[in-house]
């Protein structure tokens, strides 16, 4: 009998942070949407932030993905999703461990830009184990009439978050995703970083994200009894671009998604055990095979030169299985 491993918990009780909201409280007036102006006030950000609690602690209580499916896009809306689904499948009656999710010591960076989509990054602590990281929210707004969405959401530890370049009035800097004078323009970063899992090579620097991970795929693939095949691809369009923020080394703090298949095949004789997270999200028959869909989320550190680019933090969910 082979066991085939669902959510896990990504290093950092990731099941327990997927379920998120916002509303739009206001809006910035923009005449011709070509000037540059602040992508939200100090008062919006902290408005959206407010709704992101009220509904996560409303969805995550009775494990329902309805209570903030309008409230979530992008990577984590996919992680967000999933992850409900498969825990109210497990649990109809909701979480009895429900704890409300509360965040202290708030920083907004608010960048300054012209046209859609805006975006603005939330920095915080959360009475969440693992206790003392700074959870990065991305929050993005596609228009005027629509409400701010929670995008990306990671945990750093403090001292490998850089600081910000900011202007006078305090704003950040946004960088374009195909920013020329970096390493890696962030477009070009999900691309990178699936190649990198399959064939290695000196774009990222050392770490539990990128060799230790390469690492422990390659000997998942060896397991007695199992063949597992990778394939990872990029994800750049819509909801899923990459975001970045100018740091004031000249360089860029970025995240971006990638959309990751694991298919694991039992051999002759053997049967796939599928655990009942994996069993929740998956259609068909695990006779012979199952085939694990995740999406993962990174924020990077991207140096303005030549150089290697560190991934500060991963949060990755699992969003489908095929079995057969």
């Amino acid at each position: 009998m082979i066991r085939v491993r669902g959510l896990g918990r990504c290093g950092a009780s990731a099941a327990a942070v997927l379920a998120l909201s916002m509303t739009a409280s206001g809006c910035v007036t923009v005449h011709g949407e070509r000037e540059v102006v602040p992508t939200a006030t100090k008062a919006e950000a902290a408005g959206a932030l407010k709704e992101f609690l009220r509904a996560y602690n409303k969805a995550d209580k009775a494990y329902d993905p309805a209570l903030d499916a309008a409230r979530v896009t992008g990577p984590l809306g996919a992680i967000n999703q999933a992850g409900l689904k498969s825990r109210r499948a497990q649990n109809p009656g909701g979480n009895a461990r429900h704890v409300p999710l509360r965040f202290t010591d708030v920083e907004y960076a608010i960048p300054k830009k012209a046209g859609w989509p805006r975006f603005f990054v939330v920095n915080a602590l959360s009475n969440r184990k693992p206790h003392g990281y700074r959870w990065l929210i991305v929050f993005t707004r596609a228009g005027g009439d629509r409400l701010w969405e929670a995008t990306y959401l990671n945990l750093v530890l403090p001292d490998r978050i850089p600081d910000l370049k900011k202007d006078g009035d305090g704003f950040a800097e946004p960088v374009a995703v195909d920013q020329a004078g970096l390493a890696l323009a962030p477009r070009r970063l999900g691309a990178a970083y699936t190649a990198f899992l399959k064939s290695g090579g000196d774009a990222f620097a050392a770490g539990p994200h990128t060799t230790q991970w390469k690492a422990a795929r390659d000997k998942n693939a060896k397991r007695l009894g199992l063949a597992v095949q990778y394939l990872d691809e990029p994800r750049n369009a819509g909801a899923f671009a990459p975001v970045g923020l100018r740091t004031r080394d000249g360089g860029a703090l970025v995240f971006f998604s990638t959309h990751h298949y694991e298919k694991q095949t039992a051999s002759k004789g053997l049967t796939v055990d599928v655990e009942p997270d994996v069993k929740a999200l998956m259609k068909g028959e695990a006779k012979q095979s199952v085939t694990l869909e995740r999406v993962s989320n990174q924020v990077s550190l991207t140096p303005g030169a030549k150089g290697e680019i560190s991934i500060l933090g991963r949060m990755q969910g699992l969003v489908g299985a095929k079995g057969e």
